[in-house]
């Protein structure tokens, strides 16, 4: 069984600043009279519509009609497990970390593993400061030049750089980069994304200076108190991959929850029985 963090409004992806977003790259998404965000996709050189991280509307059938994408195929990526009838799995459901935030400094940092708080408590006493200010479009381009060289080389799917940018520039209040700095140096950066009551951890760097200091350790920590304070409910720490094991002890280690996703999912009408999708409630 997985225990379940109580999750608040929408995930980053059905979020409307990501859907400006998006507009402003030139890959305006469909808007569901609902509500729900449907992205643009072509695999294989078929169009689809993919809704990521939402549970289907039960009425989808009469959206996807209003909209004129009622014969598209369309991918389904629910937060949370919930029924969808007559779609076909392409994907079993991952576990992602969720951090609770609704809870006193005192109690977070009861909650942490004795060796994640041992790190942070290094790196408290040690000579690094931190800085908090929203994500720079016109200074910060280095940041993401590097974070996609990172991802690059590690082999994992982020963000493209552009719609990063994006983001920042049609929401700045939602933007929140921490800097951790020895002598006046930077040496490790944590960017979080908020999005309703709910924060998305999005990019974390680091250097040898950042790790030697348990640098990471400080800035997730002082990030969740920070959102923590401006009423964020809680942090999405990202999927939990098999291949991953050292980030994934490092998420858990914050007192984290397991929580289960709904997989993904291909629906197409044709193929569809003429019921409604029940809803994820």
């Amino acid at each position: 069984m997985f225990d379940h963090a109580p999750l608040s409004d929408h995930a980053l992806m059905q979020d409307p600043a990501f859907a400006r977003a998006l507009q402003r790259c030139g890959k305006a998404p469909i808007v569901l009279p609902g509500g729900a965000i449907l992205l643009h996709r072509r695999i294989w050189g078929v169009p689809v519509a993919m809704l990521p991280r939402a549970a289907p509307p039960t009425d989808l059938a009469h959206q996807l009609q209003a909209t004129g994408v009622a014969r598209t195929p369309i991918i389904l990526s629910p937060d949370v497990p919930c029924p969808l009838p007559k779609a076909i799995c392409l994907k079993r459901t991952q576990q992602r970390a969720v951090l609770e935030l609704c809870c006193t400094a005192q109690a977070a940092r009861a909650r942490l593993h004795q060796k994640w708080r041992n790190q942070l408590s290094r790196a408290e006493t040690d000579d690094v400061t931190v800085t908090i200010r929203p994500f720079d479009p016109s200074s910060d381009r280095a940041f993401l030049n590097r974070a996609t060289d990172q991802a690059r080389t590690r082999r994992y799917v982020q963000w493209p750089a552009a719609l990063t940018l994006a983001f920042a520039e049609t929401a700045p209040h939602q933007t929140h980069l921490f800097t951790a700095h020895v002598a006046e140096k930077t040496v490790a950066q944590m960017l979080f994304l908020t999005h309703g009551r709910q924060a998305t951890y999005h990019i974390g760097l680091t250097s040898q200076v950042g790790r030697a200091r348990h640098a990471h350790n400080l800035l997730l920590w002082q990030g969740a108190r920070h959102l923590s304070d401006l009423g964020i409910e809680t942090l999405d720490l990202g999927i939990l991959h098999p291949s991953t094991t050292t980030l994934n002890r490092f998420k858990l280690r914050t007192g984290a929850k397991t929580v289960q996703t709904g997989g993904t999912w291909l629906y197409w009408r044709p193929f569809a029985a003429r019921q409604k999708i029940p809803s994820a409630a």
